[in-house]
């Protein structure tokens, strides 16, 4: 397919999504739209914060439909492929040779398969927000440099999709305070951190966290940042 179809083809599509109200229907077709323009099978979605360069999994999307990724949550700086992408704002292809160097051997499920990664940073002007994998492929997929250069550029269209609600919107149900702790969480500061930062006891914190856990319905504290950003309040 030529570069200038799918460059034209995805501008169309991204531009179509910043009138989708529901941030989780956004994310949606988002992802389904990186997959039937790329040579891709799947995409999972992370979140990323620069402050203890902290990845969170949100959503996968592959052949059975979505599903949430929650469990995952990495400091990239232990997966030197993931962390060259965001550094230096770039989809990178990582092959089956390179894999265990770039990525190390905790996503290896099965030693006789052969394992490779595609990272497409999503970017907000000089910031890196997210990334999408993927690492399941079309069979005939090749990436050269002219796929990966429009791959990045698709990372940097979709990074403006991604637009917190208003701080003073009430509809999610936490109070001023309790979006601003899980704010501060989400950016990868632990709580011991947030009582200089807010100025608040650790046990207010901790109390704080629960009630949006509580709120939004979820297990723990990462489910209910994950929650937060399908939900378009942080990311």
């Amino acid at each position: 397919m030529p570069s200038e179809f799918i460059h034209s083809t995805m501008q169309q599509k991204l531009e179509k999504l910043a009138d989708v109200s529901s941030s989780e229907e956004r994310i949606i077709q988002l992802l389904q739209i990186y997959v039937d323009i790329f040579p891709v099978k799947n995409a999972l979605l992370f979140r990323y914060s620069p402050l203890g360069h902290l990845a969170e999994g949100i959503v996968s999307l592959d052949s059975m439909g979505m599903n949430s990724i929650l469990s995952i949550r990495d400091d990239v700086r232990s997966l030197p492929g993931i962390f060259a992408a965001i550094h230096e704002f770039q989809a990178k292809y990582i092959p089956p040779q390179d894999y265990l160097t770039q990525l190390g051997s905790k996503y290896i499920l099965n030693s006789d398969s052969l394992y490779s990664v595609l990272v497409v940073p999503i970017c907000t002007g000089s910031s890196v927000i997210g990334y999408i994998c993927s690492n399941e492929f079309d069979e005939e997929a090749v990436f050269q440099e002219e796929l990966l250069s429009t791959i990045t550029r698709f990372g940097k269209l979709s990074g403006k999709l991604f637009k917190p609600t208003s701080k003073t919107d009430s509809k999610h149900g936490l109070s001023k305070r309790e979006l601003e702790v899980m704010e501060e969480l989400a950016k990868g500061n632990v709580i011991k951190q947030l009582v200089d930062t807010l100025g608040i006891s650790e046990t207010t914190i901790k109390q704080y966290v629960k009630s949006v856990i509580k709120k939004l319905g979820v297990q723990n504290r990462t489910q209910a940042v994950a929650e937060l950003v399908k939900r378009g309040i942080i990311f």
